[in-house]
């Protein structure tokens, strides 16, 4: 629980000095929402998406956009969803009670999906990096992806498991959350629609550490591919356990395995093992590499993984601003369903449903310590 306390009389005031002068220029102060994990066992995504959305509040204010006739200072409303969606929902009524223009969230598709209702009912767009194909098939007006999906990732992958490494015995495993199950169902349609076959599918949760049983189950299978849908926390553990128990199949997974930190707590069994990210690599965009350069630099630590989208969430919506002259949803959210804008990570356009027209895949393997890109699908 955050503690309070109560500041002393002059601290206190030098605070609310500060907080104006930071204002004194402003016409008009516009309020864009952020929600993602930042606690718990996810904290490290989320902390990234923060970190990239205060880069893109700081440009934005050093830029002193005049909107209808006002001059506007931007300001973040950080909220914490610890990716749990009964605390998510509590989160976007928050978000909303705050008068937010828009908001950048949820990182989880799990969070994102019930939170899209309440956002919707106000009226406010959400731009969010979650990959579950039904976030953006409710009939939602607000509601954006700024990846692609997980039908786009898990086809991909599904692909790749038959084609490329030509695999005969495959094993899905699920953490039976919303992103989890939704990107191993696209992953078997995949297999077997490239005339492959998955053996079998295990289930297990987003907080589990010990493998051992569902592992010694799947052993005598002899599976060239695992593939395991959900974050980097447990697949880590898992393949190193796989390595243990002499099952030698690659592991494959989504974005959310895309990270230092999965290379870090799997340390050598992360050799050889793959990812998929619904988007390109910043090295090969236009502004990717400053970007990652201006982030680095700012908060000595590399890039996670999807903070770049929410800089590019956060732009997107003040562009809409800008086309609209207008900070009011009512207004800039028709432009935005329709805007054309080239952002770090991607050329952003939408189609009727909210999701990007264009929208590649990354696939990635571990080699010398880190993740190297081995196709890039579109």
């Amino acid at each position: 629980m955050r503690s309070h306390r109560v500041l002393p009389r002059r601290l206190a005031l030098c605070t609310l000095l500060a907080l104006c002068a930071g204002h004194a220029a402003a016409d008009q102060i516009v309020r864009i929402g952020f929600a993602s994990p930042l606690s718990g066992p996810q904290a490290h995504y989320g902390k990234d998406n923060e970190n990239a959305s205060k880069m893109a509040i700081d440009d934005l204010n050093g830029k002193g956009l005049v909107i209808g006739g006002q001059k506007i200072s931007f300001q973040l409303v950080t909220e914490d969803d610890q990716a749990d969606p009964r605390i998510g929902t509590q989160v976007a009524q928050r978000l909303v009670d705050a008068d937010v223009k828009a908001v950048i969230g949820h990182f989880n598709s799990g969070v994102s999906i019930p939170a899209s209702k309440i956002y919707s009912d106000a009226g406010i767009p959400q731009l969010s990096v979650s990959t579950a194909v039904p976030y953006t098939r409710q009939g939602l007006k607000t509601a954006f992806r700024l990846v692609g999906s997980d039908g786009q990732v898990g086809s991909a992958l599904g692909h790749f498991a038959v084609k490329e490494l030509k695999a005969k015995s495959i094993v899905a495993i699920d953490d039976r959350t919303a992103y989890g199950q939704g990107i191993a169902d696209e992953f078997i349609k995949a297999v077997q629609a490239n005339g492959g076959k998955v053996a079998r599918r295990e289930y297990t949760n987003d907080k589990a550490a010990d493998f051992a049983a569902i592992l010694t189950a799947i052993k005598p299978l002899k599976p060239d591919v695992i593939f395991y849908g959900g974050a980097d926390a447990q697949a880590a553990p898992m393949v190193r356990q796989m390595k243990r128990l002499g099952i030698n199949a690659r592991l494959m997974g989504g974005d959310m395995l895309n990270t230092p930190k999965f290379i870090e707590l799997a340390g050598a069994d992360a050799a050889g093992e793959f990812s998929a990210v619904p988007g390109s690599t910043l090295a090969s965009r236009p502004a990717g590499k400053v970007f990652e350069q201006r982030y680095k630099a700012r908060f000595k630590q590399d890039v996670v993984l999807l903070g770049p989208q929410f800089y590019d969430g956060v732009m997107l919506v003040a562009e809409a601003m800008k086309q609209a002259n207008s900070t009011d949803p009512a207004r800039y959210l028709p432009v935005l369903a329709k805007i054309s804008y080239r952002g770090v990570t991607a050329d952003f356009t939408f189609d009727s449903h909210g999701d990007l027209k264009q929208a590649p895949v990354t696939i990635s393997e571990v080699k010398n310590n880190k993740w190297e890109t081995r196709a890039i699908i579109r």
